[in-house]
């Protein structure tokens, strides 16, 4: 049995699509590193990475794609949206499924013959 959220979750979850930047912000925790790859002597000596922690639910995103910090906090907190949004979206029900008869047939062929195969790899019994 599949646990569904519960309406409030559901609720919680587009709530936080709909926040503005600045409020979306205010509940993740951000923080600023060096970056490393291409950018040259500032991307190496600024800080222009940024990674967000949104407290509530826990997602970590993080960018250093460009050399701006605002620019990589605004593409930052677009990956959030993006995750955030994938969090809301429902799972769709499991439809259980049997395996068909000739699936089947095939298993227990394969299995015969691995035991054929095993039976004729056996010492021979000795008669006396």
């Amino acid at each position: 049995m599949q646990a569904t959220p519960s309406g409030e979750e559901e609720a919680a979850k587009i709530h936080y699509i709909s926040l503005s930047d600045k409020d979306l912000l205010s509940e993740c925790a951000v923080e600023t590193f060096r970056s490393s790859g291409p950018g040259g002597q500032n991307v190496n000596k600024r800080e222009t990475a940024v990674r967000l922690r949104h407290r509530p639910t826990g997602i970590v995103v993080s960018c250093q794609d460009e050399r701006s910090q605002l620019r990589n906090k605004q593409i930052a907190l677009t990956q959030l949206r993006r995750k955030l949004e994938n969090l809301s979206r429902p799972t769709p029900p499991r439809i259980p499924t049997s395996v068909p008869r000739s699936v089947r047939r095939r298993i227990l062929d394969y299995k015969k013959r691995r035991a054929l195969k095993k039976r004729l790899r056996r010492k021979p019994d000795v008669e006396e």
